[in-house]
């Protein structure tokens, strides 16, 4: 930070950080005291007639601060929320003065230039993306964890080679690359070189560094509205396309995820006009939004759209969740062989849905269950399995 001051000629730095990582800020505030203790920071640094003044923001812990002018909004102290562009912070940025905003992965590389020089930083990396990423690791992998990768590395050897792989011998379906608004690359492009150009054709990005990893037993419908309720909630508000446009992504994507069973015809009509515009309502919102977040707040939902589209169709025409996951779509059937005749099921049960006489294989009504699971969570013999 103090060598991209000195040479764009700045006298003041900000250090932005989300008030929820107390031990971070602890250890910053503790850098810049020593740094300042040795001459390297404060007035006349090294006799070089140079200043600079490093301070410590913490922010409130908003997603759309991640965005330059949101986050140059909250240092301000006002709400974060994104400008329009021109004017660009290199212009007119923090309390109206030229502004340089890099993140602290960037920021980090300066040392290794200055020191070794633009070659050596060129020979990592590939035509178009050079140097190295930093990953955070996480899901259903066996060695979660920040990894630092040349940009060109496969997504098969961080998953496989460096993070071991999926738990429990189970079946890689998925990682999701870029954060909350990133895309999803599924198995057939494991061997995909991570650089920003080739992730974009894959509807993926590499984002703010996430890459989560899943298997076979998460429901990538249940997936994309994880994260477009984050995004929705995380939304700030100010343009239409981002602020209304999520929202009805999300009551779409839950609607094809809730039970249908007391489902009116015109709430049945409403699902399927949702999902036959759903594509259309992502690409208006990439299109029309005003920063980095509305323009990729769709991802989760178009990435599994195109690389899962039979999940999507199961859970629409089918009207089951493949992966088990979305609890709504779940049936329940008793098997006979297992099912002892205890009844406790049947005195459970709300609506009076099992039957059967004491000490005998009892059986669920389809056409009264209303799928709440009560007869699961109290059978002692497994004998109640779901589809």
């Amino acid at each position: 930070m103090s060598i991209a001051a000195y040479a764009i000629g700045a006298s003041k730095a900000y250090i932005y950080i989300r008030a929820e990582y107390p031990l971070a800020i602890e250890r910053l505030n503790e850098a810049i005291e020593k740094a300042s203790a040795y001459g390297l920071l404060g007035y006349n640094i090294l006799d070089s007639g140079f200043n600079l003044e490093i301070r410590v923001k913490m922010g409130a812990g908003a997603f759309v601060c991640g965005e330059e002018t949101a986050l140059i909004q909250s240092i301000e102290g006002k709400r974060g929320m994104p400008r329009p562009r021109p004017p660009y912070p290199s212009e007119r940025g923090l309390f109206d003065k030229p502004t340089a905003i890099s993140n602290v992965e960037t920021l980090a590389n300066i040392p290794h230039l200055v020191l070794h020089g633009t070659g050596a930083f060129r020979s990592i990396g590939t035509e178009s993306s050079k140097g190295t990423k930093v990953f955070a690791l996480s899901g259903k992998v066996n060695r979660t964890g920040l990894v630092e990768v040349a940009m060109g590395t496969k997504v098969r050897e961080i998953v496989f080679d460096i993070g071991g792989g999926i738990p429990d011998g189970k079946q890689f379906k998925a990682v999701q690359m870029g954060g909350p608004s990133g895309g999803c690359i599924p198995e057939q492009h494991l061997d995909i070189e991570i650089d920003y150009e080739s992730l974009k054709t894959v509807g993926a990005m590499m984002g703010s560094g996430g890459l989560v990893v899943m298997d076979e037993e998460t429901c990538m419908v249940d997936l994309a509205k994880f994260f477009m309720d984050f995004i929705q909630r995380e939304s700030c508000g100010k343009c239409i396309p981002c602020r209304e446009g999520t929202k009805r992504m999300l009551e779409i994507i839950t609607r094809i995820t809730q039970s249908h069973r007391n489902e009116t015809e015109l709430e049945a009509l409403e699902r399927f006009q949702g999902v036959m515009y759903m594509q259309r309502l992502g690409e208006v919102i990439k299109d029309t939004s005003l920063c980095g977040l509305g323009q990729s707040a769709p991802n989760p939902v178009l990435s599994t759209l195109r690389w899962f589209r039979d999940e999507y169709e199961a859970h629409v025409f089918e009207r089951k969740c493949p992966a088990g996951v979305c609890t709504d779509l779940r049936t329940y059937r008793i098997d006979a062989d297992l099912c002892k005749g205890c009844t406790l099921c049947a005195k459970k049960c709300p609506v009076d849905a099992i039957m059967g006489a004491p000490k005998s294989p009892h059986y669920i009504v389809q056409d009264k269950c209303i799928g709440c699971g009560s007869c699961l969570e109290v059978c002692r013999f497994n004998a109640v399995l779901t589809d």
